[in-house]
C-alpha cells in the first residue's frame, strides 16, 4: 500500500512539474517572446527535459539560459572566439527548459552569450570547454528594443506597397515608368528582379543599413535626396540607378523614403516567433573567410551525386566579381587559405566597373577587381573543382560563329560569350581552362556515362543549354570537340521530334515547331535526363528540355509558365529526384511544378505555357506579408531554392529549401510544414546558394549537414559592419537540443 501510495505520489508530481512547464512555455508565447502553440515535437522535448539534466564532454559547454521571468525557452546560445586560426563560432537553441548544450568545440577561449525574441543580448561571459555555464538572459526593456533583432522581412513587410491604381505605370517624374504592368510586375522587380537584378538580388532590404540613413551618408534636406544619392554609392552605384530609372526614379524614391521616414518616426514590425520543434535542434558553425573587400556568390563542398565525395575536405567559394582570390576553408583546423584563379588571356578586363559615388564604408575605394568572375562552381566524382569563369575577353574563337564547322555553331552561331570554365584539380594543384562559345552562368554534372556538365546561357540575349562531355575532355582535353550547345524549340506541331521552326517573334505555324527566347537563369538536370532551368522575370516560368540522341538537332523543350495569379517571378530552382521542380519565388512563395499532373497535352500550338497549371502547388513562406497586401505571400524574396536529394541535412530525402535572403537563413519545406533555419549572428545573413556533405554516412548528425556562405555584396551591412568578412558555416541537425 505504502509503495502504491508513493508511487501515486511521484507521478502527481511528475504531471504537476510536466504542466507547470507547459504552463511556462505558455506564457512565454506571447508576440515578443516566442512561437505559436507546442508541436508534437516540443512536446516530447518538454516531457524528456524532466528528466534530462544537462550532460558535457571535455569539448562541449553546456548549461541553463534563465531571465527574471525563468527559464528562457528556444533563444539562442552564442560561442565565438578568436583563438583560432580564423575567427569561429557556434550557436545552439535551448529546449523548453532553457538548457543548451554547445557541442564539439575547439580547444580555445570563448565569449558566451544570449540571444533571442523578446530579449536584448545578455551580457558576454567567458567561458572554456568542458565546464557548466549557466547564463542569465535579459528582457527587453520595450518593444522597439526587441525589435532590433527581428530579421529584415519584418522591416521591409512595413513598406506601403503602392495601390493597383497607380499601374501600369503613367511615367513622368511623380509616377512609376509605364515598364511596369501591375503592382505584382513592381514587387517582383523590386524581389527578384529581371535578369539583370533588383534591388534584392544583391543584399537584404530592412537590415538596419538599409532601413535607416547613415549619418555618414552626408547632409541632405530630406530623405528622397538622402535615397538618391544613397543609391549611387560605390561600384554598384550605376546598376542600382539603372534599376530605379527603370520603375521611375523619383516615386520609387519617394516610397523608399516614406518607409525610412516611419521607421524613424517608431513606427515597428511584428514580432516573429522563437524556433519551435525541428528548429531548436539546429547546431550552427561559423567561419571567417576572405576579407572585407570580398564577397561571395556561393560555395561548393561535394559532388551532388554522392555527397560523400571530398568527405571532410576543403570548403572552396566563388568570389564572382570581387576578387581572383578565392577563399578556402579547411573547417577541420578553422585554417583559411586562397586559391587564385586569374583569367587565361591577361587582357580579359575587370568584371565589375567602377564607383559612381564614394561608398560610406569604403570612400572611393575599388573593392572588386576580379577579371576571372568565378560566379559557381561544383565538385565531380573525381573531387576536381569545376568552375564558371572568365577567361578571355568575350569575342568569341571563329569556331562558334556562322561558318564555322562545328555543329551548334551550324544552327546557332555564338560571337560573344562573356563567362567561359575552368576546373582546378586539388590532387595536383594544376588549374585548367575550357573556352566555351556559349556564356556559362550556372553549371551541374548530369548523372550519365560522360558525366556531361550542363551550363545555362545568361545575359547575352540568348536561350541557350550548352553542355561539356567531361570524359571526352578529360581524353582529348579539345574544347571544341567536347562542348555544345542548342536553343528551345517547343514542338508545337505536336509530332514528338524537332523539325523545322520558326521564329521567337514569329507566330505559331501549326505545321512547324517554335524557337523561343526566354533566358534562362539556371540549369538542372534531373535523374531521368532531362535538363530544366527558370527563366526570370515576370510573371516568369520554367522549361525542361529534352535532349535526345544528339542535343543540337533533335532536342525539345516544353515552357511552363508561373500563374501569375497565383505567384510570380521564378528566381532560382532544383529538381528533386522524383522529377518535381521546386522554384524560389519573389511573390514569397517556395512552388513546385510536378509534370505528372498534368492533364493537356504537353506538346501542340496549345502547348506554349499556361497549359498545366494544375502541376503548380503554393507554399507561402512563414514570414509576413507587407502591410498593406492581403494576398497570399511574404515580404520574402527568396533568391534560390535547392532540394536535399539524399538526405545530407536531416530531414529526409528530396527535402525543398529555400534561401532566405531576407530571414536570415534558410526556410526547409518538410512534409509541406516549414522548418525555419535561422542565422540569428551576425544578423544580415544572405545567401545564394546551397550544398550539402555527408562527411560519415556512419556518424549520425555528426555526420552530415548544409554547408553555406554568406552572399551579400555588402558585408560591411552586416551587424558587426566595416571589417565583417564573407563567412562559411556548417549548418547541421541533431536528434535534440541536448545531443552531443
Amino acid at each position: 500500500m505504502k509503495g502504491r501510495f508513493r508511487s501515486l505520489i511521484t507521478t502527481m508530481v511528475v504531471g504537476v512539474m510536466w504542466i507547470a512547464a507547459v504552463v511556462l512555455s505558455a506564457g512565454q508565447r506571447d508576440p515578443a517572446r516566442t512561437a505559436a502553440g507546442p508541436t508534437p515535437e516540443t512536446l516530447q522535448q518538454q516531457e524528456d527535459a524532466q528528466r534530462t539534466p544537462v550532460v558535457i564532454d571535455n569539448d562541449d559547454i553546456g548549461g541553463v539560459v534563465s531571465s527574471a521571468k525563468g527559464p528562457e525557452a528556444g533563444v539562442w546560445v552564442i560561442a565565438e572566439t578568436k583563438d583560432l586560426p580564423t575567427r569561429f563560432a557556434k550557436i545552439v537553441v535551448t529546449n523548453d527548459r532553457g538548457q543548451y548544450v554547445i557541442p564539439d568545440l575547439p580547444k580555445a577561449n570563448y565569449t558566451v552569450w544570449v540571444r533571442g525574441y523578446g530579449l536584448v543580448d545578455s551580457p558576454k561571459v567567458a567561458g572554456v570547454p568542458g565546464k557548466m555555464l549557466d547564463l542569465k538572459a535579459v528582457i527587453a526593456p520595450n518593444a522597439k528594443a526587441a525589435a532590433q533583432y527581428y530579421p529584415a522581412a519584418y522591416w521591409m513587410s512595413l513598406l506601403n506597397v503602392p495601390d493597383k491604381s497607380e499601374f501600369p505605370g503613367k511615367g513622368g517624374a511623380a509616377n512609376f515608368s509605364a515598364n511596369i504592368k501591375s503592382q505584382d510586375h513592381f514587387l517582383a522587380l523590386m524581389k527578384t528582379g529581371d535578369i539583370f537584378g533588383s534591388c534584392m538580388t544583391c543584399h537584404q532590404l530592412g537590415d538596419k543599413a538599409t532601413r535607416e540613413i547613415p549619418k555618414e551618408l552626408g547632409t541632405f534636406a530630406n530623405s528622397r535626396e538622402a535615397w538618391l544619392r544613397r543609391i549611387q554609392s560605390g561600384q554598384a552605384g550605376a546598376d542600382m540607378v539603372k534599376m530605379f530609372n527603370f520603375m521611375g526614379t523619383q516615386r520609387t524614391v519617394a516610397l523608399f523614403a516614406d518607409w525610412t521616414d516611419r521607421i524613424a518616426a517608431g513606427e515597428l514590425p511584428p514580432a516573429p516567433p522563437r524556433p519551435s520543434g525541428f528548429e531548436r535542434n539546429i547546431v550552427i558553425t561559423e567561419w571567417n573567410w576572405g576579407d572585407e573587400k570580398t564577397y561571395l556568390h556561393d560555395l561548393a563542398v561535394t559532388d551532388r551525386r554522392n555527397p560523400t565525395v571530398n568527405a571532410n575536405g576543403l570548403v572552396y567559394s566563388s568570389p564572382e566579381m570581387s576578387t581572383e582570390n578565392t577563399p578556402v576553408l579547411d573547417p577541420t583546423t578553422s585554417k583559411t587559405s586562397a586559391l587564385v584563379v586569374p583569367p587565361q588571356d591577361p587582357k580579359t578586363p575587370p568584371a565589375a566597373g567602377p564607383n559612381l559615388k564614394p561608398s560610406t564604408d569604403f570612400g572611393d575605394q575599388v573593392l572588386w577587381t576580379s577579371r576571372s568572375d568565378v560566379h559557381n562552381s561544383m565538385f565531380d566524382g573525381q573531387g576536381r573543382l569545376w568552375m564558371t569563369a572568365r577567361i578571355r575577353p568575350p569575342a568569341t574563337p571563329a569556331w562558334c560563329r556562322a561558318g564555322s564547322s562545328h555543329p551548334s555553331a551550324k544552327r546557332f552561331p555564338m560571337n560573344e560569350a562573356v563567362r567561359q570554365a575552368a576546373m582546378y584539380d586539388p590532387k595536383t594543384k594544376k588549374l585548367s581552362y575550357i573556352d566555351l562559345c556559349f556564356h556559362a552562368h550556372h553549371l551541374m554534372f548530369a548523372e550519365d556515362a560522360n558525366n556531361t556538365l550542363w551550363f545555362n546561357d545568361l545575359g547575352m540575349g540568348h536561350s541557350i543549354f550548352g553542355w561539356l562531355n567531361t570524359k571526352m575532355w578529360d581524353e582529348t582535353h579539345d574544347a571544341q570537340k567536347s562542348q555544345g550547345w542548342t536553343g528551345l524549340v517547343l514542338d508545337t506541331n505536336g509530332n514528338g521530334k524537332r523539325d523545322a521552326y520558326v521564329g521567337p517573334k514569329d507566330p505559331i505555324d501549326p505545321a512547324k515547331d517554335k524557337l523561343i527566347d526566354d533566358e534562362l537563369y539556371s540549369v538542372n538536370p534531373a535523374p531521368d535526363g532531362s535538363i530544366w532551368g527558370s527563366v526570370n522575370g515576370y510573371p516568369g516560368a520554367i522549361i525542361r528540355l529534352t535532349p535526345g540522341s544528339n542535343p543540337t538537332e533533335t532536342s525539345l523543350a516544353e515552357r511552363f509558365e508561373v500563374p501569375a495569379d497565383k505567384g510570380y517571378a521564378a528566381r532560382g530552382m532544383d529538381v528533386d529526384r522524383n522529377g518535381v521542380a521546386w522554384v524560389a519565388l519573389g511573390s514569397g512563395h517556395l512552388a513546385s511544378f510536378d509534370r505528372r499532373k498534368c492533364k493537356a497535352p504537353l506538346n501542340g500550338p496549345k502547348a506554349t505555357g499556361r497549359h498545366c497549371d494544375e502541376g503548380w502547388t503554393f507554399y507561402a513562406q512563414p514570414l509576413p506579408q507587407f502591410k498593406n497586401l492581403k494576398q497570399p505571400g511574404s515580404a520574402e524574396g527568396s533568391y534560390f531554392a535547392w532540394v536535399d536529394q539524399r538526405n545530407t541535412f536531416g530531414l529526409g530525402d528530396n527535402t525543398p529549401i529555400a534561401t532566405g535572403n531576407e530571414s536570415d537563413g534558410y526556410l526547409a519545406l518538410k512534409d509541406g510544414k516549414w522548418v525555419n533555419i535561422r542565422v540569428p549572428y551576425p544578423m544580415g545573413m544572405y545567401s545564394k546558394g546551397i550544398d550539402g556533405r555527408i562527411d560519415n554516412p556512419g556518424g549520425g548528425w555528426k555526420g552530415r549537414g548544409l554547408w553555406v556562405t554568406t552572399s551579400t555584396r555588402t558585408p560591411f551591412h552586416m551587424e558587426t559592419g566595416k571589417g565583417q568578412t564573407p563567412m562559411a558555416m556548417h549548418i547541421q541537425l541533431r536528434p535534440d537540443p541536448l545531443a552531443k
